[in-house]
C-alpha cells in the first residue's frame, strides 16, 4: 500500500476539537448539504446524532477527530472512531466551499487513516452517498473499495448510500 501524505496549505492548520466545534460540525453539514445537494433537516438531525453519541462515548484511547482552519476559521472536520477492536470507521468528513480545491479533504482523510493504522486497526470503513463525487474520489485514491450500496430515499432525495473499506 502506497503511504500518502497530502501537505498542508499555506495559512492551514489542523487541530483537536475544541467546545463549539461539534455544533460548527453539525451547522456546516446542515446548510452545506441542503445549499449544494437539497438534502433536508433529516440529514442535519442524522448528524446531530452521530456527534451526540461520538461526544457521549468518546474513547481518546482509539478515537480521534481534527478540525482545519484556514488563517484562523473553521473549514473542515474529520474524525476516526471505534466499531470494534479491529474495525474504525471515518466519520463526518467535511470542508466548506472556501476550502475545497487546496487537497485538504485529502489530508483529513490521510489523518484518518494514519491514525487508525498507528492505533492498529485492521480495517477503516465508512459511509457515503454515491452523489458526493469529490468525496468518493478522495477515497478510491486512498485506496478505499465499494463493497456494497443500497438504494435509499431518505434526506428528501433519491440517493443510492454506499459502503467502502480500506484495509490496513
Amino acid at each position: 500500500m502506497i503511504e500518502m501524505t497530502t501537505p498542508l496549505p499555506p495559512g492551514v492548520t489542523l487541530r483537536d476539537p475544541r467546545p463549539g466545534d461539534m455544533g460548527w460540525v453539525v451547522q456546516q453539514h446542515g446548510e452545506i448539504y441542503w445549499r449544494e445537494y437539497g438534502w433536508n433537516a433529516e440529514f442535519e438531525a442524522l448528524v446531530a446524532s452521530i456527534v451526540a453519541g461520538m461526544m457521549k462515548h468518546h474513547d481518546p484511547a482509539w478515537e480521534r477527530g481534527w478540525i482545519a482552519e484556514l488563517d484562523g476559521e473553521r473549514v473542515g472536520s474529520a474524525f476516526v472512531v471505534r466499531k470494534s477492536k479491529t474495525v474504525a470507521q471515518l466519520r463526518l468528513l467535511i470542508l466548506t466551499p472556501a476550502a475545497r480545491g487546496l487537497g485538504l479533504g485529502g489530508r483529513l482523510t490521510d489523518e484518518c487513516i494514519a491514525f487508525a493504522r498507528g492505533k492498529g486497526y485492521r480495517k477503516l470503513v465508512l459511509w457515503t452517498n454515491r452523489n458526493l463525487d469529490a468525496a468518493r474520489a478522495i477515497y478510491a485514491r486512498r485506496g478505499f473499495t465499494l463493497v456494497d450500496s443500497e438504494a435509499h430515499h431518505s434526506y428528501g432525495r433519491d440517493l443510492v448510500g454506499e459502503h467502502w473499506e480500506l484495509a490496513l
